[in-house]
């Protein structure tokens, strides 16, 4: 069912009912139409409700249509039947009223949205405008400012906002109630929206939001296009503005842009556990353990915390656990400063949290989280303990790179280890690599899907390997950026050649601000093991011996002084040449479109070679891991789906070009070669 009518007093109730998020399709809109129609005939009615079935109202147009010819009745003739009907019509919001959501209830003439209520026009986000007048209408309701700091980024308004800025009307705990009752004077006193004067012109405003979206959103068109409507308002007639509107939304909804931005919505949502995980029931976390309370173990407990599980912070000894007690509490005083939370209720939270050395009394917790240093004999120690402390928890590693199949093999019962590797700062970071051992259990692993849904965070499912699937691809695309160092492109090259591709930073800067010695102490880590016959690149290792770690040593591949912007070190130059020269490397320059092609196809490749092994299951999984967790652009879809626009016939022979030069790093994934077959 997609359209219910009721009728209550002298209301006609509109109902959307296409939970759970009620997306506008074809049925949605012809429905409205027609109850519009049928409703505006009866003579005992004063009025039409529009409302939404269950908690929402409606959360947007339909994505689904957007790779599809447009249908009729479209969104504008539905919305422009709303504002013409011969009743009023009163929209009642209840939860999520977004994209076309809200451009519904822009057509109305009154709107009551309780305290849960959140509106916006967040259709930049999928690489397009708003196409229903919500750029021609939220303007002249809310002023050129509101819809300025709204629409080309996406942002909502919670309802008390919303109500404050004039977007609603009224709130209320029960809208559909109060809608049907109003007194609907003062909303008949004013004209439709559309009929509203122009707002007046912010030019510093829309300076201010150019700004923003060149820096936040680099490198997508639809947030610009969208200013560029929002002040048409202030000197076009409405039907011109609308028009423009249209016209622009059509032509970007058939961008490869909006295609990349759709394919990684719908990639999200699919990132699901599978239907044996699915059915196993996880382990409770309202009380839940976490070992290591450095950078990464505090964000964890903090992140706990503020999810209302019970947690206890194990340390080695006293000074360790109060060390750690004082990272979570910055933690909450960051979010008080903020205006996240009350300085009441985040003293309330830290007093709340146990912080022990020690692993005493932990036995009711569900799951138990290691985070503590990044070697396997600490690792091992730990595990040991909570084997012991915890004989009934799922155990979880907090692991970026070791083998959780052997640290499995320490414990009594080896399918309750599961890997859950969150990325940094663990509080923030919305990805989680949940790592499936050979031995984990389907409850461990649905325990780890439970906690990705308790904190907000994205799931991916990965296999086990050396560094599992974000940080293999990252090794890789590494050593591929130090061969293009040694062959003639420059690091400032490189990294000015991944911001323009849409990276927020640059693969140097990138390790400048993490520090160069976490990459140093997993190369001295793998150095038995690595092979003699592949290019070693020593330039960071010498960095790291002579100290410079990069931001917070004050130099590293830039240097950084006190209130300056870094500037490329000088001394790298002479290092890059050394090793060059060591490696019988006559460098040369490398022009920008060669530097990233092989950025890129270091990507493609490896991410092949993930699938192929099984250590991804899917194209997509590896791709939502590359977006939220290692920067890349999320316009461009993830390196997979790059690589499927650019097509596999060119990438084989492209990657063969690069297999002839260096059969051993540039060795193709055979799922490459299997697919061109």
């Amino acid at each position: 069912m997609s359209i219910v009518t009721d009728i209550r007093g002298t209301a006609g109730v509109i109902l959307i009912d296409r939970v759970p998020v009620n997306a506008i399709n074809h049925d949605i809109r012809s429905g409205i139409l027609d109850a519009l129609a049928e409703l505006a005939g009866n003579p005992s009615l004063d009025r039409i409700v529009l409302a939404g079935a269950g908690k929402i109202f409606a959360a947007g147009a339909d994505a689904g249509e957007f790779s599809k010819p447009p249908t009729d009745p479209g969104l504008p003739k539905v919305v422009a039947a709303i504002e013409a009907s011969s009743l009023p019509v009163v929209a009642a919001i209840r939860g999520a009223c977004l994209g076309g959501g809200l451009e519904l209830a822009l057509a109305c003439r009154w709107r009551i949205a309780d305290q849960a209520a959140q509106l916006g026009l967040p259709e930049v986000v999928l690489g397009v405008v708003p196409g229903s007048g919500g750029t021609q209408r939220l303007p002249r309701l809310v002023g050129m400012e509101t819809a300025l700091s709204m629409i080309p980024q996406g942002r909502s308004l919670k309802a008390a906002a919303a109500c404050e800025a004039g977007l609603v009307d009224a709130l209320d705990d029960d809208p559909l109630k109060a809608a049907c009752e109003a007194d609907l004077a003062a909303a008949l006193a004013r004209p439709p929206i559309s009929a509203m004067p122009r707002p007046l012109a912010a030019p510093e405003a829309a300076a201010a939001a150019r700004k923003t979206v060149a820096k936040k959103m680099r490198g997508q068109r639809a947030p610009a296009e969208a200013i560029t409507l929002v002040e048409l308002t202030a000197d076009t007639d409405f039907e011109t503005g609308l028009t423009k509107e249209r016209a622009c939304f059509l032509e970007l909804r058939s961008t490869a842009e909006c295609a990349a931005l759709r394919y990684v919505f719908f990639a999200e949502r699919a990132a699901r556990p599978p239907a044996s995980v699915k059915a196993a029931d996880p382990q409770s976390l309202d009380k839940t353990v976490v070992v290591g309370g450095g950078t990464m173990g505090a964000g964890i407990a903090y992140a706990l915390m503020q999810s209302g599980s019970a947690v206890t912070l194990v340390e080695r000894d006293d000074e360790a656990a109060a060390s750690a007690r004082a990272r979570v509490s910055g933690l909450l005083d960051a979010a008080v400063s903020r205006g996240l939370t009350s300085a009441d209720k985040a003293a309330a939270q830290l007093t709340s949290m146990r912080f022990q050395a020690g692993y005493d009394d932990l036995q009711d917790g569900g799951l138990a989280i290691e985070a503590a240093f990044e070697d396997m004999a600490v690792k091992k120690d730990v595990l040991a303990a909570l084997d012991s402390a915890m004989p009934d928890a799922v155990l979880a590693t907090n692991t970026s790179y070791l083998d959780i199949d052997k640290m499995a093999g320490w414990l009594a019962d080896p399918s309750r280890l599961v890997g859950l590797h969150f990325f940094s700062p663990a509080h923030i970071m919305k990805l989680l690599e949940i790592v499936r051992g050979k031995a984990s259990s389907d409850m461990a692993l649905a325990t780890g899907f439970a906690l990705a849904k308790r904190l907000g965070k994205l799931p991916v499912m990965v296999g086990v390997c050396d560094g599992f699937v974000g940080n293999r691809m990252l090794q890789r695309v590494r050593e591929a950026a130090e061969h293009l160092l040694l062959d003639g492109a420059e690091f400032t090259q490189i990294d000015r050649v991944m911001t323009n591709f849409g990276y927020a930073m640059g693969l140097y800067m990138t390790q400048d601000l993490s520090g160069l010695d976490i990459a140093w102490a997993n190369r001295k880590r793998q150095a038995d093991n690595r092979d003699p016959n592949r290019r070693y690149s020593r330039v960071q290792d010498e960095m790291c011996a002579a100290g410079r770690l990069g931001r917070k040593s004050g130099a590293g591949w830039y240097v950084y002084e006190d209130g300056a912007k870094p500037v490329p070190n000088p001394d790298v130059a002479a290092l890059v040449e050394a090793e060059a020269e060591r490696h019988g490397i006559s460098r040369r320059p490398m022009d920008d479109d060669a530097v990233l092609n092989t950025l890129l196809l270091a990507l493609i490749n490896e991410a092949a070679g993930l699938l192929g092994e099984g250590i991804a299951g899917r194209a997509a999984d590896v791709d939502l891991v590359l977006v939220h967790g290692y920067g890349f652009p999320r316009f461009r879809g993830g390196p997979l789906f790059h690589a499927d626009q650019i097509g596999i016939a060119t990438i084989h022979e492209q990657l063969k070009e690069l297999e002839a030069g260096d059969p051993l790093v540039w060795k193709m994934a055979p799922l490459i070669e299997q697919l061109v077959a």
